[in-house]
């Protein structure tokens, strides 16, 4: 099973995490998350977010889900990557994260394909439907 590790600002990927659980009633294993404050160097968070990663990957590698690509927590979770193994995401939502926990037991690429479209895919306007 591939580990999901989520690098955002704040409690955002924590927050994501709590409403993943109440959706599936559940904490899912091998899922982790670093919340980057206006305070924190993400330099400082590297050794940190290199422990997180080897906690969460049994072996099938670890996607990264990331907020704001460009933004501080994007550019720690770039520092992270090693292609095949350790793969990241950025624009994270709610949609993204369930469909990433659903398909965590298929290959790195079709997992990152899989996630990248839910996330997109979870963003319409109500009204046309």
């Amino acid at each position: 099973m591939i580990g999901l590790f989520l690098i955002t600002h704040s409690t955002y990927g924590e927050s994501l995490i709590q409403c993943a659980c109440h959706v599936l009633n559940k904490r899912p294993p091998q899922i982790a998350q670093l919340g980057l404050t206006p305070q924190d160097d993400p330099l400082d968070a590297l050794p940190l977010a290199r422990q997180l990663v080897g906690c969460i990957d049994s072996g099938d590698g670890v996607l990264i889900l990331t907020d704001v690509y460009g933004a501080s927590p994007s550019n720690l979770a770039m520092k992270l990557l090693e292609p095949g193994r350790i793969e990241g995401l950025a624009g994270v939502n709610l949609p993204m994260l369930l469909r990433a926990l659903t398909y965590r037991d298929k290959d790195m690429a079709s997992l990152v394909a899989k996630a990248a479209a839910g996330g997109r895919d979870g963003v319409l306007n109500m009204l046309s439907h």
